[in-house]
């Protein structure tokens, strides 16, 4: 009763891969990952410092109504953050003014630098960048709303 064909073993036999072609396989893929990943991470990190500009914007814009509603930039004790909370010191505050909280920190998790008045204009907000050093080039360099 052996009904089991020379096709059927033939198959049988040919149904895996070897470990030798895995390990090449394996090899590939490890070659691609090492050179597309500090591309890719590169990417990353201009992303970062273009969204940190947009954010920078957003500020600048949320100060401006700000001063319309209160007649007056935040001082830098209120900070950013009188875009955010009402200070206990307005009267007028119409905010909040930025719709996230997380919005006044840049986008490597450190606060937006403000100064009123601004070295550059009525206000000054910046980022120090990825390396949170003055100066830099590339990703760490400074960010500002001049």
């Amino acid at each position: 009763m052996n009904t089991i064909t020379k096709t059927q073993k033939r198959l049988r036999r040919q149904g895996g891969y070897s470990l030798l072609e895995l390990l090449v396989v394996l090899a590939i893929l490890g070659l691609i990952i090492a050179i597309a990943a500090p591309r890719v991470i590169g990417y990353f990190e201009a992303s970062k410092a273009k969204a940190a500009k947009i954010q920078i914007a957003n500020i600048s814009t949320a100060l401006d109504l700000y001063k319309l509603s209160n007649n007056a930039f935040p001082t830098e004790q209120q900070g950013l953050k009188a875009l955010v909370e009402k200070p206990d010191s307005v009267a007028t505050w119409d905010g909040p003014y930025l719709t996230r909280a997380d919005g006044i920190n840049d986008p490597w998790g450190r606060n937006y630098n403000y100064k009123v008045p601004g070295i550059h204009g009525a206000f000054d907000v910046s980022s120090l960048g990825a390396d949170g050093k003055e100066g830099g080039v590339g990703e760490n360099q400074d960010l500002g709303s001049w």
